[in-house]
């Protein structure tokens, strides 16, 4: 007799998710949330809990003993009798008392010892532990790997489990890419991944490398390309290797190459200037990491000149930038550059102050609609 094949799970963008989570977090319902190694589980919560100017507390489970959790028993002189010492790492009246909400996170639940579960269900269940209660602000939300991520987990007793409101998160291109906009994350790495969207995440549990690509790994290439920017320059081959120890080898090699294009391109300043008109580099993925240097440059422009009342010198800048891409760039990146500039980085175009726009939008107006 076959066998049926399991459900496939409903999973959730973690755009989609912020909603969610804030809802379930006004009724104090914990949430746990589900997802691969890397994908942001714990950068979420961080950010939800930033834009309600709480504050977060951050427990690993899988590092903790029982008592972490629990407190400890002491002889009390004064009483003479036992008694119980709070747990120092969970939030106290006070401190809660700063913030409109504090967010308890327990992050790699399912990773905890079993001890260490029953421990965090009677925190949730009771909302209290021994003689500790949480105060009326905290919320409790708690993440974990997938059983099928072969990491190390144990099964979540059903008690548990059913005090959750589960949300399986799901990665997403756009959505990372919007808030890789928003953290300025260094344009070979969104150029990159624009070009080759299915290598922002290649995590197999069945691969025997240590090293894979996830959102929270090529934010670690970001980071040291900034470190090398300044006076202390790497050699190709040393950066490669500390790529290749970051997102795997293979993912290391198709970066640097694409690196050694990019490093070709032209000073954004000087095609927004109109110093520069003409492109020679051709390669795709190195137009790419053009067009999102572009838009850092718009962007930043912008902010300065709207507060010196420069918008129109800015808006010479952005016809340049149109007219730039209209000679040099095929079609569709013409139109995948003005989705970045519109909707990812969201530059505020005034088009009654653009000369180049009826034209634009005569050839390419349609194309970026439909898109």
């Amino acid at each position: 007799m076959a066998r049926e094949s399991a459900p496939e799970v409903r999973t959730v963008r973690i755009r989609d998710a912020r909603a969610e989570i804030l809802r379930a977090m006004r009724r104090k319902r914990p949430v746990f949330i589900w997802g691969g190694p890397g994908i942001g589980k714990s950068e979420l919560i961080e950010q939800i809990s930033d834009s309600m100017e709480g504050y977060m507390i951050d427990l690993r489970l899988a590092l903790m003993e029982p008592t972490d959790l629990r407190g400890m028993p002491y002889y009390n002189k004064e009483a003479n009798n036992m008694s119980w010492a709070a747990p120092v790492d969970l939030p106290t009246e006070e401190l809660a008392a700063q913030y409109p909400v504090v967010v308890l996170f327990l992050d790699e639940l399912n990773s905890a010892p079993p001890s260490v579960q029953a421990a965090a269900y009677q925190l949730i269940l009771n909302r209290r532990i021994g003689t500790y209660k949480l105060p009326d602000n905290v919320v409790v939300v708690a993440a974990g790997n997938r059983e099928t991520d072969k990491g190390v987990t144990y099964k979540m007793p059903k008690p548990l489990a059913n005090r959750f409101v589960h949300l399986n998160l799901d990665v997403n291109f756009d959505d990372w890419m919007m808030w890789a906009a928003e953290a300025r994350v260094h344009a070979d790495v969104v150029g990159y991944l624009s070009f080759a969207k299915g290598d922002l995440y290649n995590f197999d549990p069945r691969s025997p490398d240590h090293a894979f690509a996830s959102p929270r790994t090529w934010v670690f290439v970001s980071e040291m390309l900034e470190d090398t920017a300044g006076d202390d320059p790497m050699s190709d081959s040393q950066m490669t290797d500390l790529i290749a120890g970051t997102v795997g080898e293979g993912m290391a090699v198709k970066f640097m190459n694409h690196r050694s294009f990019a490093s070709e391109l032209p000073n954004p300043s000087d095609i927004l200037s109109g110093k520069v008109e003409e492109l020679k580099v051709k390669e795709v993925s190195a137009q790419y990491t053009l067009t999102v240097n572009l838009c850092y440059e718009l962007a930043d422009a912008h902010k300065i000149m709207k507060k010196s009342k420069k918008l129109d010198k800015w808006h010479k800048m952005a016809d340049n930038f149109f007219s730039f891409m209209m000679e040099n760039f095929q079609t569709e990146m013409v139109v995948l550059g003005a989705k970045i500039a519109l909707s990812t980085y969201n530059l505020p175009f005034d088009t009654k102050k653009l000369k180049t726009f009826k034209e634009f939008y005569n050839r390419y107006g349609q194309m970026i609609i439909d898109a």
